[in-house]
């Protein structure tokens, strides 16, 4: 995935909220290419799993108990420049600072609730990517 892939997950208030059309059509329009996508719930421990690099922060178990607490909508998104160019289209991770147009300014409500995961490195999107589907998965 290194370089031209991404990993992004539409977070559970995003998702209640019925945004998540508008969300991959943002995705869409971006220029990026959907190599995988599925609907999911994520249990408390796999939610654990998935933010264990959190652990020992303050804020891990009201994450762990948010991410958990309803579907999430989890994709694997292609495109040149597909970390850099996500992490602009969605914007900063306060809704409050994320510039106009971004998927944070339209959908997010908060710091905690902030509609979308982005991936921070070609690492972490092959490890949160390998994490939520098989190698099959990916089209």
């Amino acid at each position: 995935m290194a370089g031209n892939r991404t990993f992004t997950m539409i977070k559970p208030d995003a998702v209640k909220a019925g945004h998540s059309g508008a969300i991959l059509n943002k995705i869409n329009e971006g220029g990026f290419r959907i190599v995988a996508l599925k609907k999911t719930k994520l249990s408390a421990e796999k939610a654990g799993e998935f933010y264990a690099v959190h652990k020992e922060r303050p804020f891990y178990g009201e994450l762990v108990e948010f991410m958990s607490s309803g579907p999430i909508i989890a994709a694997i998104l292609e495109k040149d420049n597909a970390i850099e160019d996500f992490r602009t289209l969605i914007g900063a991770t306060n809704p409050a600072e994320a510039a106009p147009g971004t998927i944070r300014a339209l959908y997010a409500t908060s710091i905690g609730e902030n509609a979308v995961h982005g991936a921070d490195s070609d690492e972490n999107a092959l490890i949160e990517g390998n994490f939520h589907f098989a190698g099959t998965d990916m089209f």
